[in-house]
């Protein structure tokens, strides 16, 4: 694990909340406008991007150049970039492309810095309510229309009590979809569709559980740095580290974490 000074995380948090401030000037001017084109990334499927997508890593990237040029880069739309200092930051310009051409308020902008270990930090940012959520060196909190105020997640133990949330109905391979919905039958409340904001709202204590698979590192590392900033847990189906992708539990505690994880695991 890296180790990093009150001057050096001062300064990553800054450039984190700079960077998400460039995503938004350069997103906002193209929501819920008939104009946005849309290009499919998929020969088969549909992997939306647009020029919003492209326009917003770019100006992150920017931020980067003149602040942190050491520093690695990951980001969705461009690629890798190497750094020499041992820390990459992990950009999703858009996470849900999908709800942002729909004119839903769901999708937002994914920062992490990470090092070998994952996040040291995780921005989840929504441009067009203006919220944002940051976790890191101490700090969990949200700031938006309500003002600022502390991350902090939920304490439900019981399944039973538990509101579930996904992307996609159909989760993943039909075996995935069927480990989801054996929690989700034990779940109170399972909804749909969110994106990136569902894990905001796990950060936030509004809701207990995330379970999704097929993520990129992009999709998950903002997400983990503020969830487990606000005491939160963030893994994979088997209880392994999450940053790299894939098959994704995130939880709102220890106790409601093990009981679903437990479920997933006999897929």
């Amino acid at each position: 694990m890296m180790l990093i000074n009150d001057k050096t995380s001062a300064e990553l948090i800054s450039v984190a909340h700079e960077m998400a401030d460039a995503a938004r000037a350069a997103i906002l001017p193209f929501f819920r406008t008939t104009s946005l084109n849309t290009e499919n990334k998929l020969d088969d499927g549909f992997d939306p991007v647009t020029v919003a997508d492209r326009a917003a890593e770019e100006a992150m990237r920017e931020v980067l150049t003149k602040r942190r040029p050491q520093d690695g880069v990951l980001g969705e739309e461009f690629g890798a970039q190497e750094g020499t200092s041992g820390l990459t930051w992990v950009l999703d310009p858009i996470d849900g492309t999908r709800g942002f051409i729909s004119g839903t308020p769901t999708w937002g902008v994914l920062i992490a810095a990470s090092d070998e270990t994952g996040p040291v930090l995780g921005v989840v940012d929504q441009p067009y309510i203006g919220e944002r959520f940051f976790g890191g060196f101490g700090i969990a909190e949200r700031s938006g229309p309500h003002g600022a105020m502390p991350l902090k997640t939920k304490d439900t133990s019981e399944l039973f009590d538990a509101i579930l949330f996904t992307t996609f109905p159909e989760v993943g391979t039909p075996d995935e979809r069927a480990a989801f919905e054996r929690v989700s039958e034990n779940a109170q409340l399972t909804r749909y569709g969110m994106d990136c904001y569902a894990y905001a709202l796990v950060a936030a204590g509004q809701v207990d559980l995330v379970i999704e698979a097929g993520l990129n590192a992009y999709d998950i590392q903002g997400p983990i740095g503020v969830i487990q900033a606000a005491g939160g847990v963030v893994t994979d189906w088997e209880g392994n580290p999450a940053h790299e992708g894939g098959r994704v539990l995130a939880a709102a505690n220890a106790e409601i974490h093990a009981k679903a994880l437990e479920i997933l695991r006999k897929s």
